[in-house]
């Protein structure tokens, strides 16, 4: 099995609820995270579950960090940061 055809749950950070919610979107895969980008995977499980507590530390930074392969904690405050702010647009920007 190649390492973008990874099921999302194998991914590091990603538990069975992230990996769940990552499913209901479309995201089945390491390649359809990365299609798709941290931010905006984000975003559409935000959309989806309104009602849900949607910490960026375990949905957001856990995404990112499981595209690079490390952990969410070790992830930069630059990153962060970065990752805070295009979601803050890309949710100002939802009709």
């Amino acid at each position: 099995m190649s390492q973008s055809s990874v099921a999302v749950g194998q991914l590091k950070n990603i538990g069975p609820t992230v990996a769940r919610r990552l499913n209901e979107v479309g995201i089945h895969t390491k390649d359809d995270l990365q299609r798709v980008g941290a931010v905006s995977a984000y975003c559409e499980i935000k959309q989806l579950h309104p009602e849900a507590r949607t910490p960026l530390c375990y949905y957001l930074y856990s995404l990112e960090g499981a595209l690079r392969g490390q952990h969410w904690d070790s992830l930069g405050e630059g990153v962060k940061k970065s990752l805070r702010n295009e979601v803050a647009r890309l949710l100002d920007n939802l009709p």
